[in-house]
């Protein structure tokens, strides 16, 4: 079976098994990232209280760890939930929101990385590269430029941490160091609007409930959202209040059909 249609397979799944997605994250995004969620086909929670992760964990069907509005109490948080999703086998997406920007989100995110059985980071180049070693500039939460592409960093990133990662960008690059896959989907517009990393970490998870492999419900994810950009851009034309309408209105329309025929996406063995 071909990446695209397993893809097509797998949004239909969602739809029809409604999986609970727990997300840790950032007061900037949680109203939208829960929109995106229920756009998708999935069911959203945002909580993360020290006192209630862990039960609520044990009901979800992917966890979303987002460090974008950083405090030291919801790293620990994070770490609760997710050690008790680890126990359970339920997948954790981890989104380094500004890695390379200050000691703290660096060292949260390393801790995390370590404490915690990650399926899937997803960063722009310079967060990755940040947390790879690799020289770069992050400016706020902006990938602004990395010393190395972007295959070479993914590939670096998940040889070091021993998980799936996603540069997400104009063409996104996911790697689990064996095999490498790019999408070409997508549209500028996705870059003018605050918050839409923070969604296409939410439409990933939904994927990781219903798909075992990281690799695949990454590629998943982001072509989904991807395409549901594009489709959002062709109404909306540069107009960024009314795309963040459409977008949402077009992830919820989104169907096999459209996946089947917009796919971007390429699939090598590293």
């Amino acid at each position: 079976m071909s990446i695209i249609r397993t893809i097509a397979n797998d949004l239909t799944a969602i739809r029809e098994r409604r999986p609970l997605v727990h997300s840790i994250t950032n007061y900037v995004v949680m109203n939208v990232t829960a929109n995106a969620t229920l756009c998708i086909g999935a069911l959203p929670i945002m909580a993360h209280a020290d006192e209630e992760v862990e039960e609520l964990v044990v009901v979800a069907g992917a966890l979303v760890l987002n460090i974008g509005t950083l405090e030291p109490v919801w790293v620990d948080a994070m770490e609760l939930a997710g050690k008790r999703a680890n126990e359970l086998g339920i997948p954790v997406i981890l989104d380094p929101v500004g890695a390379g920007t200050t000691k703290l989100r660096i060292e949260s995110s390393k801790r995390l990385l370590q404490s915690l059985d990650i399926s899937l980071v997803r960063g722009n180049l310079g967060e990755v590269a940040s947390l790879a070693g690799v020289a770069s500039e992050v400016r706020g939460v902006e990938s602004i430029s990395a010393s190395a592409n972007a295959d070479e960093i993914a590939q670096q990133f998940a040889s070091v941490y021993g998980c799936t990662v996603a540069i997400t960008g104009p063409v996104d690059i996911i790697s689990d160091g064996r095999r490498t896959a790019t999408i070409a989907n997508g549209d500028v517009m996705l870059s003018r609007v605050v918050g839409t990393g923070c969604m296409c970490d939410v439409v990933v998870a939904a994927f990781a409930s219903v798909q075992p492999d990281p690799l695949t419900a990454a590629v998943g994810g982001l072509t989904a959202f991807g395409i549901a950009g594009e489709l959002a851009a062709h109404i909306s034309g540069e107009r960024p209040g009314t795309f963040a309408a459409e977008f949402m209105n077009a992830l919820y329309a989104l169907d096999e059909e459209a996946i089947m025929a917009r796919a971007k996406v390429s699939l090598a063995e590293a």
